[in-house]
């Protein structure tokens, strides 16, 4: 049997090179080596030689390797045995030793020497280990020879030091101290470090990486002190060694005092460093990193390690703004490549740290949880955060935490975010998924928004699988069911498509699956899931998407041709959604594109085809033709459709419009009408023949009367089907498609803004009394439309810019304000009146029955003749006319002087409703008609019939339409900028209620919002200032009465609702959360300069504090003018929201509460029904503030208390204190409590004192809580005699509840006997309370406790239960001594215990009675 030789095995490298390379050349076994020659030492008088013979090794010259005949093991104990037993010991060590040295003078000797010997025994009768050693390292492994050999060692290693490699590759320096490796036990240790340190301060410098690398392998653990401090010293001196020092430092078991001197000592060159030495000095750091200092530690290595040119692409670090594929950055150079190893590198110890080390990861989180808001934060925070995040599931609630609040303070924010997912090192998508998901949970919309980015990032940089797991982690959201979450992801979904349609692509089955979700989605939403699915659809490439565009054009029909008026309305918003992606404008494309820019003839008949079927579908009901032009024309403004498509679109409705709608004055419609057809509020002066008008009242009578009357004549059956609801949603349609196709001059229908309505005389006069419900509804209907028709008008014209215009569209807004106080007359009367709802939606389906607001009729199609053939715009004047006013004519509207108005104003006062709760009777204004807010005066010319001027007028923007213009935008900031947390929907109400009625601003961003309102804030700091001096004068002509003539006049009401109105617009304004993202800032800057500006002139480059500063300043100014409660409540928190974006609010928080007070202090005007014009909550939140921001609230606490108080109790039953005048009789319970709850506030705040502090703190906090304590004391005092008059009644009432309970009994009332058993428990537990109450009050002897008689409601004694005295007695007696202690001092009394198991007693027969 052939048995091949085993290599042998050695700790260095080299070596192990050496024995395969001699193991290749001499594969020998037992018959081959009888006939190999060997070249074997000739035996002389060395007694080295013999002695190795002897014990079992036989040396060989050459290339042969020496021979061990015997075990390793075998070998070292008979040659210590023959040394110890030699005659001449111990000088036999000397002379073996001495013949060693002889021996290896030749090289290749003693490079044979330092080789593993060739074993002759076969494996089998191996004892010992499985390797051979050489012959140098057995002569180590015995202990009286061990230090010569370790000295001739180093003898002679110097003479291989500045040697080069030899040819068979084996490095001499590194081979010998390979021998000094993991011996078995080390005789003077001390000497052999000296050794070795001495030979690592004169090797070589790669030798010196190798010696110290190789120092834990030969020392033992009794060294590794020494050692540490020698390399400390040579880490100082030598800087290159850093790296190989550090690596064996880390794996001796050194003190932490030495440990931290060399951390601090590399910290210190951290920064200047090479890449590739980092990871060995992070792993260094980590690893000597204890409980006490790891916070300070990895704190500093934060601050001083700098990976971001590292671990992101160049072209981020450049701008931060650009996003291109990573793999375009990188080269492939071997030094770039690696770099990305160092990296790796650094990242997977960082890794194994956090992962394995729970002090170092809770470190980390801290140490960035600690960092200062204004410090700055870099990107390898939010890795590690995401690291551990990923790592250690017990650290992930503390996590979420700390990115919360970091989120809410703007230190993390996208750019950051963005650099992290540019860390391809970053593999933990499961974890971003997961994190993201509970992002999604939060209330804050910062909080919301990171969350989406997660997503938004995830997708775009991980791999495929990733991204289909983002997906289905949307789509999840998107099914949940919760309003915010499907807002956010479907945005982000939306942005996904945008960003990577190709990918989105591959996960459209996923998308497609929410269209079975449809039914919980809102109209926006609806909206914006056909969008993302005509996208995917419809997009460019879209070869492979066919089956996308069958499942919606499968759907579409399906929910078109539905029965159920809401499965219609959602097919109409997709079937419009999908039409305008189809129909999109390409021609921006085509410079990129080799396609034809416009529609195919295909393309055009499909849009029209799906157009038309929408339009068959939805005529049949007014209601869903009103969503339809809705939704038509969102998309019109929105998308910008093909120009053939738009071409048919506006030919089309141009011509229906005109058919409806439009009648000539010339053909006033004649029929039955109840009530004289009139062309009303028409703004030019037309001749008999000239002229068009809308025809309004006939269409809704043809409708409302005729239709239930039963009039309609045979020629009226075949007749159009058309809807006065539709008319303000067709002319928005209409409006909207000239636009687009003129640029915005609308002079083709003009025409329409001062053309006549066909009404009747609206004001009601006496006759509204007399009139019956059908007509009074009637109106109400008719001046809804027409209100309707007057917003749409003003929406259409208000951009207009020549004169003529703007005076026409501020008569329109006139309109509107009085036809809106005719109409609050007429809903005052009219109990059961139901006018048409403005819009149809989901939303408004949730609020209100659609069954109440449904107007469809068939309406007689007018005969076009004379000038109705004319287009709606021809009749139009120059440019340099102004606008005609007709007095005395039909068309004349209404009286518009100032005492009429106000006259018209105690009418509505007698009996009215506010129209606040009907803001779903109207058409929604868009956010352009509030730059009416910039009209200043504007001259009328009235021209005579031969167009010359015959008067002039100045036309001004007046008081009520201002406040109807504010009213709107305040109800817009507050719906659209308010966070939601501020306005929760209450329980029960309807998710969409917040936002019916905002369809149109609902799709502006907020961020668009913002910058349409920071536009609009000059004009309204003018009519701010404005209001600001007519209170400034006011009180000067009343002679300083408060209340005085003036204070109750419809012009003060009027400009102090505007006010409040204005503060309330700029409150939302600035307590917008987007300002506080980085892209929103340049709005908030643009902001706060217009404020600025107010004050002094423009000064260029002005910090943010000084912005805020001066703002502050300048809205402070107002508050001498304040005309109610109400407004300076917002005065206060707009100032407060301004102070809150300041770093150093402390210097005006005592300003605040200064204005406060002085509003607390002040006397405020009280209206004329209620005894207080002050809300209790606004109350509450006005003293809350002043407690909150005062310096000391003690103090504040006890003048309230002690001044204000007693003020109010001697005062007359409606005064005031003199002091406080807001402190009432009425309002004395708020102050209480507020003061109360702040006082508890304030004690709880108090830090207990410790034995370190010094003399004056503890006086310090002794007189702090004397003061609180005191304060405690005067608001218990103030309500000592309520509590026990309280007491009193309290006991009254339990008397009277004992003898309902007698009485329930006697009459055997069955509804009230049950309920005595738990009356009376309820009894004992409230007498138990009280004592206990007494008792912890140290007031234990005000507490008696009798026993009542039992009586009817009458107070009469019940007799009937006499018989049973003497039994209760004995009961009493053997049951309780409790009873027995009681004061029992009338007969016939029973105790109360005894009394309830009667109750009880017969509460069961009476059950067991109902049950048979």
């Amino acid at each position: 049997m052939v048995s091949k030789r085993r290599l042998s095995k050695s700790d260095d490298k080299e070596t192990l090179t050496e024995d395969a390379s001699n193991a290749r050349k001499q594969p020998l076994s037992k018959k081959t080596k009888k006939s190999h020659v060997y070249y074997e030492v000739e035996e002389n008088d060395s007694a080295f030689i013999k002695l190795l013979k002897t014990s079992g090794i036989i040396l060989k010259t050459g290339e042969s390797q020496n021979q061990l005949a015997v075990d390793q093991i075998v070998f070292q104990r008979k040659l210590f045995q023959t040394l110890r037993k030699h005659p001449s010991y111990p000088k036999i060590i000397e002379e073996f030793v001495n013949g060693l040295e002889s021996y290896i003078e030749d090289q290749d000797i003693f490079r044979n020497c330092l080789l593993s010997c060739e074993r002759l025994q076969n494996e089998e009768a191996s004892m010992g280990t499985s390797y051979s050693k050489s012959l140098i390292k057995l002569l180590l492994g015995i202990d009286i020879l061990q230090p010569a050999i370790i000295k001739t060692l180093f003898e002679k290693l110097p003479e291989f030091l500045f040697e080069s490699m030899n040819s068979d590759g084996i490095n001499m320096p590194r081979l010998i101290i390979s021998q000094l490796k993991w011996l078995d036990r080390v005789v003077d240790g001390k000497d052999l470090t000296t050794k070795i340190m001495q030979l690592i301060s004169i090797a070589p410098v790669y030798l010196q990486h190798d010696f110290i690398t190789s120092l834990p392998e030969i020392l033992g653990d009794s060294q590794h002190a020494d050692v540490g401090k020698e390399l400390s010293d040579l880490l100082t001196e030598n800087t290159s060694l850093t790296v190989p020092i550090l690596d064996v430092l880390s794996s001796l078991r050194l003190d932490p005092q030495l440990l931290s001197k060399v951390r601090q000592l590399v910290m210190g060159k951290l920064s200047s460093v090479k890449l590739e030495d980092l990871p060995v000095i992070i792993k260094f750091i980590l690893h000597s990193i204890t409980a006490m200092d790891a916070l300070e530690v990895i704190s500093e290595l934060r601050e001083r390690l700098d990976l971001q040119h590292c671990i992101l692409p160049p072209q981020f670090l450049a701008s931060q703004s650009k996003m291109k594929n990573k793999s375009q950055t990188r080269s492939s150079g071997n030094q770039e490549n690696s770099d990305e190893d160092c990296v790796f590198l650094i990242f997977d110890i960082i890794k194994s740290a956090v992962r394995y080390e729970k002090t170092i990861s809770e470190a980390w989180i801290k140490a960035i949880e600690h960092i200062a808001p204004e410090s700055e934060y870099k990107t390898f925070d939010l890795v590690m955060l995401l690291i551990i995040y990923s790592t250690n599931t017990q650290a992930k609630k503390y996590i979420e935490r700390v990115l919360r609040n970091k989120i809410r303070s703007g230190c993390f924010h996208k750019d950051l975010l963005q650099g992290t997912f540019y860390v391809h090192y970053l593999d933990v998508c499961p974890s971003i998924l997961s994190l993201a998901q509970n992002l999604l949970h939060s209330l804050d919309q910062s909080i919301i928004l990171f969350g989406s980015l997660l997503y938004k990032y995830a997708f775009k940089f991980f791999d495929t699988y990733c991204q289909q797991e983002v997906i289905g982690a949307l789509v999840t959201h998107i099914c949940s069911g919760n309003e915010a979450e499907v807002d956010i992801a479907l945005d982000v979904l939306l942005e996904l498509v945008v960003i990577n349609l190709s990918a989105m692509r591959l996960n459209a089955v996923f998308v497609k699956g929410i269209l079975d979700y449809l039914d919980k989605m809102s109209p926006r939403q609806i909206r914006k899931l056909f969008y993302i699915l005509s996208t995917l659809a419809f997009s460019k490439q879209h070869e492979g998407s066919s089956h996308i565009q069958d499942d919606m054009h499968l759907v579409i029909r399906k929910q078109l041709s539905s029965t159920i008026f809401k499965y219609k309305l959602i097919g109409i918003i997709g079937a419009i959604t999908m039409a305008g992606i189809m129909a999109v404008d390409r021609s921006r494309f085509s410079s990129l594109t080799q396609g034809k820019a416009d529609l195919s003839n295909e393309q055009y008949t499909q849009v029209t085809s799906l157009l038309q079927l929408v339009h068959s579908c939805s005529k049949q009901s007014p209601q869903a033709s009103v969503l339809y032009y809705d939704e038509f024309a969102n998309m019109i403004q929105i998308v910008k459709l093909a120009p053939k498509v738009l071409e048919w679109v506006g030919q089309t409705i141009f011509n229906d419009f005109q058919d409806a709608f439009v009648v000539d004055l010339c053909a006033i419609p004649q029929g039955n009408y109840p009530f004289p057809v009139k062309a009303l509020y028409g703004l030019e002066e037309y001749g008999s023949q000239d002229g068009i008008a809308i025809n309004l009242l006939p269409l809704l009578f043809s409708q409302d009367f005729a239709e239930d009357e039963g009039r309609r004549t045979s020629q009226e059956s075949d007749h159009k089907l058309v809807s006065p609801l539709c008319l303000a949603p067709y002319f928005r349609l209409l409006r909207l498609c000239v636009e687009k196709q003129h640029n915005g001059n609308l002079e083709e229908i003009d025409g329409l803004l001062d053309c006549p309505i066909m009404l009747t005389d609206l004001e009601p006069g006496e006759r509204l009394e007399s009139m019956s419900d059908k007509e009074r509804s009637f109106i109400c209907s008719l001046i809804c439309l027409t209100l309707n028709w007057f917003r749409e008008v003003v929406n259409a014209f208000c951009q207009q810019m020549s004169p003529e215009m703007k005076g026409k569209v501020l008569t329109r807004l006139k309109h509107i304000v009085e036809l809106q106080g005719i109409l609050e007359k007429y809903l005052a009367v009219t109990s059961d009146c139901s006018p048409p709802l403005a819009a149809f939606d989901l939303e408004t389906l949730d609020v209100t029955p659609h069954a109440s607001t449904v107007f469809s009729a068939k309406i007689k199609k007018q005969g076009i003749t004379g000038k109705r053939k004319r287009k709606a715009g021809g009749n139009k004047t120059s440019p340099h006319d102004m606008i005609s006013k007709e007095d005395g004519s039909e068309c004349d509207p209404t009286p518009s002087n100032r005492g009429q108005l106000e006259k018209e104003f105690k009418g509505k006062e007698e009996k009215t409703v506010s129209l606040q709760n009907y803001h779903l009777l109207f058409r929604e204004l868009d956010m352009e008609v509030f730059c009416i807010l910039r009209c200043g005066l504007l001259t009328k010319f009235i021209l005579d019939t031969e167009m010359h001027t015959e008067a002039t007028e100045v036309v001004q923007l007046q008081p009520p339409e201002l406040l109807f213009l504010l009213e709107d935008l305040s109800h817009k900031v507050e719906n659209m900028l308010t966070p939601s947390v501020a306005r929760r929907v209450p329980f029960l109400k309807g998710k969409g209620s917040q936002n019916i009625g905002l369809s149109h601003v609902q799709q502006r961003t907020g961020q668009e919002i913002v910058h349409c309102i920071v536009q609009l804030l000059t004009p309204m700091c003018n009519h701010l200032e404005n209001m600001h001096n007519y209170f400034q004068c006011l009180p000067a002509e009343n002679h300083g009465v408060v209340d005085g003539p003036g204070m109750q006049a419809q012009e003060y009401r009027l400009m102090s609702s505007c006010y409040q109105r204005l503060l309330q617009i700029f409150h939302g304004l600035f307590a917008w959360s987007g300002f506080f993202q980085p892209e929103n800032q340049n709005l908030l800057y643009s902001a706060l300069e217009v404020l600025t500006n107010r004050l002094k002139p423009r000064e260029p480059d002005q910090s943010l504090e000084e912005l805020l500063s001066q703002s502050f300043h300048y809205l402070q100014n107002f508050h001498h003018s304040i005309p109610s409660f109400q407004s300076a409540l917002y005065l206060i928190r707009l100032l407060m929201v301004i102070l809150e974006k300041s770093r150093v609010p402390t210097q005006n928080k005592e300003k605040i509460a200064s204005l406060a007070r002085h509003f607390l202090c002040r006397i405020w005007p009280s209206g004329e029904k209620e005894k207080s014009s002050i809300p209790n909550d606004q109350l509450h939140a006005l003293l809350s503030i002043y407690l909150e921001h005062t310096d000391s609230v003690l103090k504040a606490i006890e003048e309230i208390a002690g001044v204000g108080v007693p003020e109010l109790i001697n005062s007359s039953k409606d005064a005031s204190s003199s002091t406080f005048p807001t402190l009432t009789r009425h309002t004395f319970v708020i102050f209480f409590r507020v003061m109360m709850a702040e006082l508890v506030k304030t004690v709880k705040g108090l830090q207990a004192g410790t034995a370190a502090d010094s003399q004056q703190i503890h006086e310090e906090k002794l007189l702090y809580w004397n003061m609180a304590v005191r304060d405690f004391s005067i608001l218990i005092n103030l309500i000592k005699e309520d509590v026990l008059s309280l007491l009193g009644t309290f006991q009254l009432n339990t008397r009277l509840l004992h003898h309902l309970c007698g009485h329930s009994k006697i009459h055997q009332d069955m509804k009230l006997t049950k309920h005595v058993p738990f009356l009376k428990k309820t009894l004992e537990l409230l007498v138990c309370r009280v004592k206990a109450m007494l008792i912890l009050n140290n007031c234990r002897e005000a507490f008696w406790l009798g026993n009542l008689k039992n009586r009817d409601l009458q107070g009469e004694e019940i007799v009937s239960q006499n018989s049973q005295e003497s039994r209760a007695d004995e009961s009493e007696d053997d049951t309780s001594s409790q009873v027995s202690k009681s004061k029992a001092t009338e007969d016939g009394e029973e105790d109360e215990a005894s009394d309830r198991e009667k109750d009880e007693d017969s509460d069961e027969s009476d059950n067991d009675d109902d049950s048979d």
